[in-house]
Parts: structure tokens; C-alpha cells; sequence
């Protein structure tokens, strides 16, 4: 058998990189597996101003960098290659990726994430960051007085607009159905909230642009097929999120969403494989949560493997 690693981390997002920190600093041979950028959803965000510590937040791309560095400086190791599938059942776990082959190990981070799911449109990616957002609490404070639409039923989307309606000068929110989704904690809110329209049995078709910025949306009644237009500066799509989990096929036990069932310790239904930031079950996905949830697992994995 090849090189045994102390800890194998799937996923170099703020989660990842954590665990690495840790589990590196502790003493352990920690490889962290990243299929393209280190970072994650959190390199999409322009800036970041709610992570302690940054008095005028901070973009983030330069974040994920420096986390990437403060691991590695304790001797953690950083492979681009792709998990294709695995096998957790053993007590030394098997990793397959796309070009490397086979790698070991005595612990597995899973720290893979979520990615929003999209509407599809046209431009719908080209006009990224441009005025379209997944993420209302990363992105709103850039639609300050200004108009915008979310999209959704659920709780997020309820979340979002309840957001939005304190920065916004008018938010709209589209649902293709003629009640919401979302419980009722939020019903009560959103009601009251007097800069907030609802654009019930809706779908957004298009997004149209205006020099590469979002200037307005055009939307379709499900019921009567009529169209309408609605001029804004920012959509937010919040239909929900996709946690990246396909490679884990029959692995561990997920929930209803896809995602991995482990609590606040973060352990999974397996020995010494362990689930952190927003691929896991959580009530808040966020930059904190994800670095408290890598340092909770480097701990609970330097226990296990104290055995």
C-alpha cells in the first residue's frame, strides 16, 4: 500500500482549510484535495464584511488565500485533483481521484460545500456578481436604496427578502406558486414589511442587462401565461442549494436535501470520517460556521486517532 495520510481533506473552502490548520498544527501528515480554486463560494464574494476581525471586511479571494497559506505554513499539503469516488468503510480509507490514482488515509474531511442551485437563464452566469446573487447576506449591502427581486418560496428566500427590505428602497419576490413555502415564523415578518411586493404564480424568464449590469426582468404568470417586466438592479436566486456529495454514492447517510447527516461535532455515521461547513446538516451556512465546524473536526479527528 501506498503513503498513509494522517488526513485526507475533500473540499478547499474555509471548512477544509481549517481542518488542515488544525490538524497540520497538532502534528499530523494532512493532504488537503481541491478539484479547482481553494475557497469555494466564499472567492465569489466581492467582500466580506461580517468575518470578525477584518474592520473593513475583506474580498473573498484574498481570505481564501490566506487561509490556504496558514495551513500549509504548519507543513499541511494542497493537491488539484478531483474525488471520484471513495471508500470509507475500512479503517485506512480509499480515495480515488481523476489523475492521482488512489490515495490513503487514517481520517476523512468531507468539507465539498454547496452550490446554489440556478434558474438556467440564458445569461444567468455571465451576469454573475453583475447583478445576479446567490447569497443576499454576502451581496445586499451592494443594492443599498436600491430595487431588487428575489426568487423563491422557502424559508432562504423569505430570509432574503426580510434582508433586503432593510437595505432596498423595494423588493420583489417571485414564487411560482400562490403561497409560500417557507414556515411560519417568517409569515408574520414579511407581511408587514411594507417595501416588499410578492409576485405570486411567477417565473422569471429572462434577465436583461444593461452594459453588463442587471437592469431588469421579465416574468411569467403560470396561470394566465401573461408576461411582465419589472425594473431592477439585483436578482437574487434563492431556490435552493446543491451540496456536492454525487462521489459519495452509497457512502455515508445522508438527509432529504443530499446533504451529510452529522451534528455539531461533526462526525458522520462512520469512524473517523467526519463532515464540516456547507455540505454537512446545519440551521446557518456561513464563512464562521464553516472554520468553526474544520476546527471541531481536527479535534474530534486528533481524538480518533489518538486511539
Amino acid at each position: 500500500m501506498e503513503h498513509i495520510y494522517d488526513m485526507v481533506i475533500i473540499g478547499g473552502g474555509p471548512a477544509g482549510y481549517t481542518a488542515a490548520l488544525y490538524s497540520s498544527r497538532a502534528g499530523f501528515d494532512t493532504l488537503v484535495l481541491e478539484k479547482m480554486a481553494v475557497g469555494g463560494q466564499m472567492t465569489l464574494t466581492d467582500v466580506i464584511d461580517n468575518y470578525p476581525g477584518f474592520e473593513n471586511g475583506v474580498d473573498g479571494f484574498t481570505l481564501s488565500q490566506s487561509m490556504q497559506q496558514g495551513a500549509e505554513r504548519f507543513g499541511a499539503q494542497t493537491m488539484y485533483d478531483e474525488v471520484v469516488s471513495v471508500d470509507l468503510q475500512s479503517e485506512v480509507k480509499e480515495i480515488e481521484t481523476a489523475f492521482s490514482g488512489k490515495l490513503y488515509a487514517k481520517t476523512v474531511v468531507i468539507a465539498t460545500g454547496a452550490n446554489p442551485r440556478e434558474l438556467g437563464l440564458e445569461n444567468e452566469e455571465e451576469l454573475l456578481g453583475q447583478g445576479v446573487h446567490y447569497c443576499a447576506h454576502c451581496d445586499g449591502r451592494f443594492y443599498k436604496d436600491e430595487v431588487a427581486v428575489v426568487v423563491g418560496g422557502g424559508n432562504s428566500a423569505v430570509s432574503d427578502a426580510l434582508y433586503l427590505s432593510h437595505l432596498c428602497k423595494k423588493v420583489y419576490l417571485v414564487h411560482r406558486r400562490d403561497v409560500l413555502r417557507a414556515t411560519k415564523v417568517y409569515h408574520d415578518p414579511i407581511m408587514k414589511a411594507p417595501n416588499i411586493e410578492f409576485c405570486y404564480n411567477s417565473v422569471m424568464s429572462k434577465i436583461d442587462a444593461d452594459n453588463s449590469k442587471v437592469s431588469s426582468v421579465t416574468l411569467i404568470d403560470t396561470k394566465t401565461n401573461g408576461k411582465r417586466e419589472i425594473e431592477c438592479d439585483g436578482v437574487f436566486i434563492s431556490i435552493g442549494r446543491k451540496p456536492a456529495t454525487e462521489f459519495l454514492e452509497g457512502q455515508l447517510k445522508l438527509d432529504n436535501g443530499g446533504y451529510i447527516v452529522a451534528d455539531e461535532s461533526t462526525k458522520t455515521n462512520i469512524d473517523g470520517v467526519f463532515a464540516v461547513g456547507d455540505v454537512r446538516t446545519k440551521v446557518l451556512r456561513q464563512v464562521v460556521t464553516a472554520v468553526a465546524d474544520g476546527a471541531v473536526a481536527a479535534h474530534y479527528a486528533e481524538e480518533y486517532l489518538s486511539r
